[in-house]
């Protein structure tokens, strides 16, 4: 039977950022998944990663691996095309910030770099294809049943995803609930230049969200989010590749100009979820395990950074994993993690809706926020995750 500080069930960014950043500070980490390690090179998806993120990744020796293929993300546009002229808002980093909002980063770049930096960590050791199957908790320590052996550990942190069996063998109930909807996610190139603007156009259905990336072969790039009821979207995969584009060129309102398909489509399902609770005796659950929302805002991963950062700050080597650590980890996360999935989910309630006068009513909330500078700034400042 092996012994280490921490086992991390899960291998996506976010269990491979928690990886990192504890083999960083000088813990030993075994982290297991049960996927191949080619698995996620595939994901069409983009990550932007918020302002409080980029002191983490640094933290974890990350940032220098990755940031010179960062997109900026200066301007956060929200666009009501639901009549037309369309009301927008700008959301601006320089009235906090000498800093973007965030950098927006393909997923699958982010997993090769996140591999990259801890190879160069001889403290952490990943097994892919390999189980978590079970744990036992014991007053020192929590004994880890994977499929290729026993791992004795003093913290097993959950990061195995919206249908985490860290969580279920912990005995922690999950509520879920569907809109209904799912995302269609790919890039675009563009005539028109992003100029490092964050846009989400409403209209029914959910945002059409698209996201700056560096451009590709010398023409303006960003990734897109487009949310639409489950059956629309389903429609829209089985589209060829013009008639597509042609429908979303007319969703996205042009407010990038012509668009031109620029990667594959991938189809993804929008749930909100959240765990009763994020601990148990020698267990932390953390992202996806912990909590699921729509694609808005960019608060998904970066709640799930927010949970690490809140565990790294914790973690002493005396306290890992013990009853006062989790007490306050608790304690720190439970609150925010409600209120901002709460936020979220009225956002894209709000953004579904087609119901008379809910157009009228979106464009009056965003004349509202695009007044006072005083407001914008405290929205801002709240989805950045900053106090």
């Amino acid at each position: 039977m092996s012994s280490v500080d921490i086992v991390i069930a899960g291998g996506g960014v976010a269990g491979l950022t928690a990886a990192a950043a504890f083999g960083a500070a000088g813990y030993t980490v075994v982290l297991a998944d049960p996927a191949p390690a080619v698995a996620a090179q595939n994901d069409q998806r983009t990550t932007a990663f918020l302002q409080p993120a980029r002191a983490l990744l640094e933290q974890a020796g990350v940032w220098p691996l990755i940031a010179g293929d960062a997109a900026d993300l200066r301007v956060m546009r929200i666009v009501d095309a639901a009549k037309q002229p369309a009301v927008s808002a700008d959301f601006v980093s320089d009235e906090i910030s000498d800093q973007p909002f965030g950098w927006n980063f393909p997923n699958a770049l982010l997993r090769a770099k996140l591999l990259e930096r801890i190879a160069a960590l001889p403290q952490v050791q990943i097994r892919f294809a390999t189980r978590y199957e079970s744990h036992l908790a014991q007053d020192a320590d929590v004994r880890v049943q994977l499929s290729d052996g026993i791992v004795r550990a003093r913290l097993l942190i959950g990061a195995d995803g919206r249908a985490s069996n860290v969580r279920e063998q912990a005995g922690i109930k999950a509520r879920a609930s569907s809109f209904a909807q799912k995302a269609v996610v790919f890039s675009v190139t563009h005539s028109q230049p992003h100029d490092n603007v964050s846009i989400e156009v409403h209209r029914s259905g959910g945002p059409f969200t698209l996201v700056p990336l560096p451009d590709r072969d010398g023409k303006p790039c960003s990734s897109v989010v487009w949310m639409e009821n489950g059956a629309r979207a389903e429609d829209l995969m089985a589209l060829d590749d013009a008639a597509f584009i042609a429908a979303a060129q007319d969703r996205s309102a042009d407010v990038l100009g012509q668009m031109a398909l620029a990667s594959k489509r991938q189809l993804w399902p929008i749930i909100a979820q959240r765990a009763a609770h994020i601990t148990a005796p020698r267990v932390a659950l953390m992202a996806e395990a912990a909590h699921v929302m729509p694609p808005i805002g960019a608060q998904g991963l970066n709640m799930s950074l927010a949970d690490l950062a809140a565990l790294l700050d914790l973690a002493t080597p005396a306290g890992l994993g013990g009853g006062t650590m989790l007490r306050a980890y608790a304690r720190r996360r439970e609150a925010d993690i409600a209120l901002r999935m709460a936020g979220v989910a009225a956002l894209n309630h709000a953004s579904i809706a087609a119901l008379p006068g809910i157009g009228a009513l979106r464009a009056r909330g965003l004349r509202a926020i695009h007044g006072p500078k005083v407001i914008r700034q405290a929205l801002m400042r709240l989805g950045l995750g900053v106090r």
